[in-house]
C-alpha cells in the first residue's frame, strides 16, 4: 500500500490507524507513506517506523498569488516523483486520507492504472477529495450521509472513522488524578489541542458565571493560549484550567457534558464515548466542514449546536445548568447516544480494500 495524508492530525492519525489495522491483519503487509516536506506528518510518520517519502507541495491561498503560481510547477514535479515512486514500489492500492498532498499521489495512481481509494473524515468533503472522487475505485466515509455531497456516479462506502476503534478500547480517565471531585458533575471545555484565542475569550465569561456552581469545569485552553489565559486571573475552586489533556477521549467517558469544536476526531470521540455535548464549530476551516459535522449530530438529537457568531456566555451558562439538571433535552441526548454503535471502521476499511484489490476488473 501507498498511503498519503497530510497537514493536520485530523488526516494523519486516521492514516496511521489504517496502517496499524493492516499490520495487525497481514504479516506480509508493506506500506510506504507519501507526505509533505514541511508539515506534521514529516515528523510523526517516520517516528512510527513507517517508510516515508516527502514531496514538496503547498496548499493554494488567495493571499499568496506568487506562491500559488510556483505551486503549479511543484504539483507537476510532485506528480512525476509519485509516478517514479509507484513504478518502483508497485503498490496494489493507493489510499488518500485527506489534505492537498494526496492530489498528485492519487492522480499518479490513476495514470498508472493502480487501484485507489480515499477516506473522507468530515461530513462535507474537502476540495481535494471532491476533485479526486471521480477517479478512484471507492470513497470511504465517516458519516453515513456524506455520500450526498459527492457526485452521483461516485461509489461511496460508509466505513466510519478509522480512529473509532481506539476510542472503544480506552478506559475512563480518573477525575481524581486531576484533583477533581468524583461525586460532582463535570463539564469539560476544549477548543482543540492548540486552542482558539477568540473562543477562549468568549468562554471566559461563561467561567465567571459558573463561579461557585455545584458542578465542576475542566477548561482546556490549548497549548498556545494557556499562559495568556490565566495571566492576572483568579478562578474559584470548582474551575480547573489546564493547557492540554492527553487522551481526551478517555476523559470524555467521565464527563457529564462537553463543550467543544466539531472536528471529525472530536465528533467520533464524543459519539463513541456516548458523551452529551454542545458543539461550537470553528468558522475558520475549509468549506465550513465543522458546521456540517455538528449539524449532522444536532439533526439526530445527539448534540446541541451553537455557531460561534451566536455564542452568548450568559445563555450558554443557563443552557449548561438546564442540561445538568437532567432536562428533557439532555435525557433525549443520552438516550440517543446510548443507541449509537460505531462501525468497526478498521475492519470495514481492511475488508473493502482487500475486495477492491482482488477484483480484476
Amino acid at each position: 500500500m501507498i498511503i498519503s495524508a497530510g497537514g493536520t492530525g485530523g488526516h494523519i492519525y486516521p492514516a496511521l490507524a489504517i496502517i496499524e489495522k493492516f499490520q495487525e491483519k497481514d504479516p506480509n503487509f508493506e506500506v510506504l507513506y507519501i507526505g509533505t516536506h514541511d508539515r506534521m506528518e514529516n515528523e510523526i510518520v517516520p517516528k512510527n517506523g513507517i517508510p516515508y517519502e516527502a514531496i514538496k507541495i503547498y496548499g493554494f491561498s488567495k493571499k499568496k498569488i506568487g506562491r500559488d503560481i510556483q505551486n503549479l510547477g511543484l504539483i507537476v514535479a510532485a506528480y512525476r516523483k509519485c509516478l517514479k515512486i509507484m513504478q518502483e514500489f508497485k503498490p496494489d492500492i493507493v489510499v488518500g486520507v485527506g489534505g492537498y498532498v494526496t492530489m498528485p499521489v492519487v492522480m499518479a495512481a490513476k495514470k498508472l492504472g493502480i487501484k485507489s481509494v480515499i477516506h473522507e473524515q468530515n461530513m462535507y468533503p474537502g476540495k481535494t477529495n471532491k476533485f479526486l472522487s471521480r477517479g478512484v475505485n471507492a470513497v470511504f466515509t465517516t458519516f453515513k450521509d456524506s455520500a450526498k455531497y459527492f457526485p452521483q456516479e461516485v461509489k461511496c462506502i460508509y466505513t466510519g472513522h478509522p480512529c473509532a476503534d481506539n476510542v472503544l478500547n480506552l478506559k475512563s480517565a480518573s477525575k481524581e488524578a486531576l484533583g477533581l471531585n468524583k461525586n460532582k458533575k463535570l463539564v469539560l471545555v476544549t477548543s482543540g489541542s492548540l486552542g482558539s484565542t477568540g473562543l477562549n475569550q468568549k468562554l471566559l465569561e461563561f467561567l465567571n458565571y459558573s463561579n461557585k456552581e455545584t458542578y465542576e469545569v475542566l477548561f482546556v485552553t490549548g497549548k498556545n493560549n494557556y499562559e495568556e489565559f490565566i495571566k492576572d486571573k483568579h478562578f474559584s475552586s470548582n474551575i480547573k484550567i489546564i493547557p492540554y489533556l492527553d487522551n481526551m477521549a478517555s476523559f470524555f467517558k467521565n464527563c457529564d457534558l462537553v463543550i467543544a469544536r466539531s472536528g471529525a476526531g472530536t465528533i467520533i470521540e464524543l459519539l463513541t464515548s456516548h458523551t452529551p455535548s454542545i458543539l461550537i464549530p470553528s468558522p475558520n476551516v475549509a468549506n465550513n466542514h465543522q458546521y456540517y459535522n455538528a449539524k449532522d449530530l444536532k439533526d439526530k438529537n445527539l448534540a446541541l449546536l451553537i455557531e460561534e457568531k451566536d455564542l452568548d456566555s450568559k445563555a450558554l451558562y443557563a443552557k449548561v445548568k438546564e442540561l445538568l439538571n437532567n432536562s428533557k433535552e439532555y435525557l433525549e441526548m443520552q438516550k440517543n447516544l446510548a443507541k449509537y454503535q460505531p462501525v468497526k471502521a478498521g475492519d470495514a476499511i481492511y475488508t473493502n480494500i482487500k475486495e477492491i484489490i482482488s477484483n480484476v476488473k
